[in-house]
């Protein structure tokens, strides 16, 4: 147990074997591998094809995706769906799930403002991620953020440093005995990056980056 004492068993024991992305989904809403269900209006678990070749792993889903059970519902939804077009690619054709199932935040009066997941809720939730994922086959997986990168590649990620080129997935540990997530991962920003700048010409730098790559992450996967 944590030096908090919250019990964190990890998913392991909710996820289904053998399972496909619908039954995944359903098993979810049971999961009670850390303590962020408790306060979390329900589960959010994925959205697109089961056999999309490009999977892209948010964080976390935040106050509208809790709300509505879909990620990518809200504002920073807005922004990926439209980096994905700008980037040449349909939403329609990509599988999109965060590192971590339920909303963790800190209320401030009525609102719930978004709270960063520690490692150990990474950790935890990792099992839900693998699963999907083996199912999915994605030929590239895009991380959005650290936090995804953190979750895809199992170690702390610089994306400033690290992103808008395909990086070996299949040395990472993964959902396969000799495989990782997918032969390519590609790190970039959070759309929600984007939402807190303020300059119109920083974001219009931001959503460029943001892009490319995607398109990237588009070619390597043969879009």
């Amino acid at each position: 147990m944590p030096a908090d004492g919250t019990s964190r068993p990890g998913a392991q024991e909710w996820v289904p074997p053998d399972a496909d992305v619908e039954r995944l989904t359903e098993a979810a809403h049971a999961c009670r591998g850390c303590e962020l269900w408790a306060g979390a209006t329900q589960v959010v678990f994925s959205a697109g094809p089961p056999d999309a070749r490009i999977a892209l792993v948010g964080e976390q889903p935040g106050d509208r995706e809790d709300l509505e059970g879909e990620p990518f519902v809200g504002p920073a939804g807005r922004v990926l769906g439209e980096a994905l077009g700008a980037a040449g690619l349909s939403p329609d054709d990509v599988y999109v799930t965060n590192a971590v199932k339920h909303f963790r935040f800190e209320q401030r009066g009525k609102r719930r403002l978004h709270k960063t997941p520690d490692v150990a809720h990474i950790r935890a939730c990792l099992p839900w991620l693998a699963a999907e994922l083996a199912v999915v086959r994605p030929r590239v997986v895009v991380a959005l953020g650290a936090t995804a990168g953190r979750a895809v590649l199992g170690r702390t990620v610089r994306i400033g440093a690290e992103r808008g080129r395909v990086l070996d997935g299949e040395t990472v540990p993964g959902p396969g005995a000799d495989d990782g997530y997918a032969p390519g991962v590609v790190l970039t920003t959070h759309p929600s990056a984007l939402l807190r700048l303020r300059e119109s010409a920083d974001r219009e730098a931001a959503m460029t980056a943001l892009v490319a790559d995607l398109a990237v992450a588009g070619e390597a996967a043969g879009r």
